[in-house]
C-alpha cells in the first residue's frame, strides 16, 4: 500500500513538472466567442493571408479542405473561426498584437462563434432551451460544435491551456439581443462561468466587446451600443471597442473586410494597452 502511494505521488509529480514544463509563458491565448460578426462575414483578400507564424490560431473543428484537425495548432492565415468563414475582428486583433509585442511573445486565438445566435446558446444553464428554437441552419453550425458552443469552447480552451497562458476574452455579439436590457447579467454570467471553469482570475483577464455596425454607417442594432457601452459598469476590468467609422456591408449588420480589419486593431490595441505597451506599429 506504502509503495502504490509513493509511485502515486512520483506520478503526479511528474506530471505536474510535465505539465508546467510544456506551458509556454511567453504564449498568450485569448478566447473569441459571439455571433456572425465574431464568426467572420466578410471575405478574406490576399493582404490577409500573410501572417507571422507568431500568430497562431487552435483549430476547434476539423477542416480538410484547409489541412487542419480539431485540437491543433496553425499559423493563423484566415478562416479563424470554422472550415469557411470569413475575416473576423480576430485576425488584426493578432496581427496588432504580435507587431507590437516582443518578439519572444507569440499570439493564439481560440474562436468559437455561431451565425444569427443569441448570447443564451453561451449560457451553460440554458442553452438548450435556446437551441431548440434554432432553425435548421443555426443548428448545422452548433452541431459542429457538438451541440453545445459552450461547453466546446472550455473544452478547446482547456486543451489550448497545455501549451500557453490564457490572458483575455474578446466577445462580438447582440445584433440578436438588440434591445435587450438583460444583455449585460447574461454575458456576466457566461463571463464569470467561463473564468470560473478554466480557472482564470477576472481580474487578470479582461473582457472586450466590440459595438455593432454603428449609427454613423446606418447600422441596423446601432441602438444596441447604447447597451453594450454600459458593460464596463457590471464587469470590472471589460472594456469596450468602438466600431465607430468602421465600415458596413450593404446589410448593414456586418463589417467590410476593411471594418474588420479596422475594429480587430481596436481591440488590439486596447489590449495592448492593458498589458502595458505602446503601439508602435499597425498591422
Amino acid at each position: 500500500m506504502l509503495n502504490k502511494l509513493r509511485m502515486s505521488i512520483l506520478a503526479g509529480i511528474i506530471l505536474y513538472s510535465f505539465n508546467s514544463f510544456a506551458q509556454d509563458k511567453n504564449f498568450y491565448i485569448y478566447i473569441c466567442f459571439g455571433q456572425s460578426n465574431m464568426e467572420g462575414n466578410a471575405r478574406f483578400e490576399l493582404q490577409d493571408t500573410l501572417v507571422d507564424k507568431r500568430f497562431r490560431v487552435f483549430e476547434t473543428v476539423d477542416c480538410p479542405n484547409l489541412n487542419r484537425t480539431k485540437g491543433n495548432w496553425y499559423t493563423a492565415a484566415p478562416p479563424l473561426c470554422r472550415c469557411n468563414t470569413g475575416l473576423t475582428p480576430a485576425d488584426y486583433f493578432g496581427r496588432t498584437m504580435i507587431a507590437n509585442l516582443p518578439a519572444k511573445i507569440k499570439v493564439g486565438i481560440i474562436n468559437v462563434a455561431v451565425a444569427g445566435c443569441k448570447i443564451e446558446l453561451f449560457d451553460k444553464d440554458g442553452y438548450q432551451n435556446y437551441a431548440a428554437t434554432a432553425p435548421s441552419w443555426m443548428i448545422n453550425i452548433i452541431n459542429q460544435y457538438n451541440g453545445n458552443p459552450y461547453a466546446h469552447l472550455v473544452e478547446m480552451a482547456k486543451a489550448a491551456q497545455q501549451y500557453g497562458v490564457i490572458k483575455g476574452v474578446l466577445l462580438h455579439q447582440g445584433e440578436s439581443n438588440t434591445n435587450d436590457t438583460l444583455w449585460i447579467q447574461k454575458v456576466k454570467k457566461i463571463y464569470l462561468n467561463l473564468t470560473k471553469d478554466l480557472n482564470l482570475n477576472p481580474r487578470k483577464v479582461p473582457l472586450l466587446a466590440g459595438e455593432l455596425v454603428n449609427a454613423d454607417q446606418q447600422g441596423k442594432c446601432a441602438s444596441m451600443n447604447n447597451i453594450i457601452d454600459r458593460l464596463p459598469d457590471e464587469i470590472p476590468d471589460s472594456y469596450v471597442i468602438s466600431s465607430a467609422g468602421c465600415p458596413a456591408n450593404t446589410d448593414k449588420l456586418h463589417f467590410t473586410a476593411e471594418g474588420y480589419r479596422i475594429i480587430g486593431r481596436r481591440y488590439g490595441e486596447k489590449m495592448l494597452s492593458l498589458l502595458g505597451y505602446k503601439i508602435k506599429f499597425l498591422q
